[in-house]
């Protein structure tokens, strides 16, 4: 029998400029997604939780709260992006071009824009990525840049505590 590492994530050394990645998993808002989110975040405009306020508006529904919609396409990005981060440096350029209703679906990809080493952090590389979320029709409903920085091979706690293995499973 043969045990197999699951993914572990990139790491700094992994990322280069104008790669692509497609993140696997899409998601479908749902109704309690919207509503638990808005008032957990303490948000107070009906719009996202009052259907019968919502279809008054010209949306006609309610719409879904763009904090959410960030929070899934960034969660989304995880796998392939900062599953091995260090921390956020900074969200820039957010845009939410199409409003994102309850039932659709989103999925997301990111490209590779910039990295470069950590001039403060010897372990540790600063990568910068453009991330774009599009629901189901293909419409694009958020893009955004994010600058994090990643652990390299062989450092943080994967390596620490003895759970990254090396290229022969070692």
């Amino acid at each position: 029998m043969t045990t197999h590492t699951g993914w572990q994530g990139r790491f700094y050394e992994d990322f280069v400029v104008g790669d692509v990645f497609e993140h696997p998993l899409g998601r479908t808002v749902t109704t309690t997604d919207n509503i638990w989110f808005t008032l957990l975040t303490q948000n107070t405009a009906p719009l996202h939780f009052d259907h019968e306020y919502a279809r008054r508006t010209e949306f006609g529904k309610p719409l879904v709260n763009s904090a959410f919609t960030l929070a899934l396409v960034a969660g989304q990005s995880v796998t392939d992006v900062s599953q091995n981060v260090f921390a956020n440096l900074g969200w820039e350029e957010i845009s939410l071009p199409s409003p994102v209703f309850e039932g659709d679906t989103i999925h997301s990809r990111s490209s590779v824009l910039r990295t470069r080493e950590s001039a403060s952090r010897p372990g540790l590389g600063v990568v910068t990525v453009r991330t774009t979320g599009h629901k189901q029709t293909g419409e694009v409903v958020i893009e955004f840049t994010r600058t994090l920085l990643v652990y390299k091979r062989g450092h943080g706690p994967r390596q620490e505590s003895g759970h990254e293995r090396d290229e022969e499973g070692q």
